[in-house]
This record gives C-alpha cells, sequence and structure tokens, in this order.
C-alpha cells in the first residue's frame, strides 16, 4: 500500500472512530500531497510524498520554536500530535549515531574535507536522509565534522 493509500485509509477509520485530532491532521497531510499533485502536475509517488511529510514535520517543528518563545505550551501540544502522526508515514528516522557514521563516510567518499564543501556534502547525503532525520540536524553534524576536519 502506498502511502497516500494508507493516508486515505487512515483517515477513513480515525473518521469512523470520531478521532477528530487525528483525522484533521491526516486531512492535512493528504491536502500537503494533492497540492503538489496539482500545482505540478505530477502523481505523487512514495518517495515524494515522504519529501512532502518531511516538510510538513520540519514547519511544525519550527514553529514549535516559536511557540515555545511565546509560552503557549497548547500549541507546543497539538504540533507535537501532529508531528508524532505524520513521522507513523514516513521512515524510521536515523539516530544522531547514525547520521554522524554517514557524514563521515559520505564526507570520505566524495573528499569533502572543509566548510567551503558543506554544500557539496549536503547534497550527497540529501538522498539518504530525506524523511528520515531533521535537515537542521544533519547540518550542524556536517558542520561539526567539517570544522573539525579544517583544523
Amino acid at each position: 500500500m502506498t502511502i497516500k493509500e494508507q493516508l486515505q485509509e487512515d483517515w477513513k477509520q480515525a473518521l469512523k472512530s470520531k478521532d477528530k485530532p487525528k483525522a484533521e491532521i491526516l486531512s492535512m497531510a493528504k491536502a500537503a500531497i494533492l497540492h503538489v499533485e496539482k500545482t505540478d502536475n505530477i502523481k505523487v509517488e512514495d518517495a515524494k510524498a515522504i519529501e512532502i511529510l518531511a516538510r510538513e514535520v520540519k514547519m511544525r517543528r519550527d514553529a514549535n520554536v516559536e511557540f515555545e518563545k511565546g509560552n503557549r505550551q497548547d500549541l507546543v501540544d497539538k504540533n507535537n500530535f501532529e508531528i508524532e502522526t505524520i513521522l507513523g508515514y514516513l521512515p524510521k528516522q536515523l539516530e544522531e549515531k547514525d547520521i554522524i557514521r554517514l557524514v563521515e563516510d559520505t564526507a570520505k567518499e566524495i573528499g569533502a574535507n572543509s566548510t567551503k564543501d558543506m554544500g557539496k556534502l549536503m547534497a550527497a547525503l540529501k538522498p539518504a536522509t530525506t524523511g528520515k532525520a531533521d535537515g537542521k540536524l544533519v547540518s550542524s553534524i556536517v558542520k561539526d565534522y567539517l570544522n573539525r576536519q579544517g583544523n
């Protein structure tokens, strides 16, 4: 079953069981995918759906920073629920130690050894990390690694 089909089935189930919060977030996820299909005039396959859902998670994580600054725990909690729900449709998230290993291996593979190579290294990591790791975390690990190499 594709991610789109799974979202549809789970949305129907959430409606039947009157789980309004879950039905709402699944509806938003479906709408994000449909929006891309309509604007780009494409049929979204799983790889693209993962990208779209990862972007939705990132938006919510970014919003949480602002909500925390504004002392809006109610909105943080709502976003955390939405993040957890969406993550259920994404591949298993990489742990930090796995990201570090991936960064080190990829850097050696492509010869990235200074901060000038950050863009090249991030581009090489993208296929392996999209939907599986937070981009800010990957970027931070890449910076740390390249700074250590440059010294």
